[in-house]
């Protein structure tokens, strides 16, 4: 009887290493598409049509709808009304709301994990993250590990809405940081050489430890109104890259996308 049922595995064996390189190469088109829009190649307003699109990212129409529709719950592409995807443009409000909007849901969760108190193996968890923040600078003010910062930054974010308790507002939070402007580490990898970034870096981690002490102390207004203030960072790293280095416009993930 095990020999009969050999074929059937092998079957279900070759069924799922298609899958899995169906899904692969879904992934890999999905980055692509999304770098390309990112960094420009595709300006805002662009149509997308499936077929040069399948070739140009060399896979089937099929997985190429998925991606479209991926990134359309990314806010990246629009659904038109008679079908297909236009890439996304953004004003510049739309990204200082986006900003806002990320500042107050962190800040509410923030405010959550203050009072409804975090376990020690958390506090603890947060300290080790400061402590990692820490060694990113050096003893000369204008020297700063980016790459690592940057990381360890998003991962500081994602750990106090963890800590939250709420998968409401962590999903809301999610959702609102898929845009890239709008992410807690918009405005930091490969931009040392920029001095207002840089300054606002040890603002950032100024405030980082404020938010530890006020989890810390369960003291829920002062952390969501430190929240608040942190993703002001951002809003002001926004309006020198508009405004005052539009230069920088290029290199900052997204803002391409900013329509005048």
């Amino acid at each position: 009887m095990a020999i009969g049922r050999m074929p059937m595995i092998s079957s279900i064996s070759e069924q799922a290493l298609e899958e899995s390189s169906r899904s692969t190469h879904t992934a890999r088109a999905l980055m692509e598409l999304r770098e390309k829009i990112l960094s420009g190649d595709y300006p805002g307003g662009t149509r997308l049509f499936e077929v040069p699109l399948a070739e140009t990212l060399q896979i089937s129409r099929t997985p190429v709808r998925e991606v479209m529709s991926r990134l359309s719950e990314e806010g990246l592409l629009d659904r038109l009304p008679n079908g297909g995807f236009a890439v996304r443009s953004f004003t510049y409000a739309d990204a200082v709301d986006s900003i806002e909007l990320r500042g107050v849901l962190e800040g509410t969760a923030m405010r959550l994990a203050a009072e409804r108190g975090v376990s020690q193996e958390g506090l603890e968890r947060l300290h080790a993250l400061l402590g990692r923040l820490d060694a990113c600078f050096s003893e000369d003010f204008g020297e700063v590990d980016l790459e690592a910062y940057s990381s360890l930054n998003s991962a500081f974010h994602a750990l106090v809405v963890k800590l939250s308790g709420s998968t409401v507002i962590r999903r809301e939070i999610e959702r609102a940081t898929r845009l890239p402007f709008a992410s807690p580490s918009a405005f930091l990898s490969g931009r040392a050489h920029v001095a207002a970034f840089r300054q606002s870096l040890h603002i950032a981690q100024d405030q980082h430890r404020s938010i530890v002490s006020a989890i810390t102390a369960r003291e829920g207004a002062r952390a969501e109104s430190l929240g608040r203030e942190h993703a002001r960072i951002a809003r002001k790293n926004l309006e020198y890259a508009v405004h005052e280095a539009p230069e920088l416009i290029q290199t900052v993930p997204g803002l391409v996308l900013l329509s005048s």
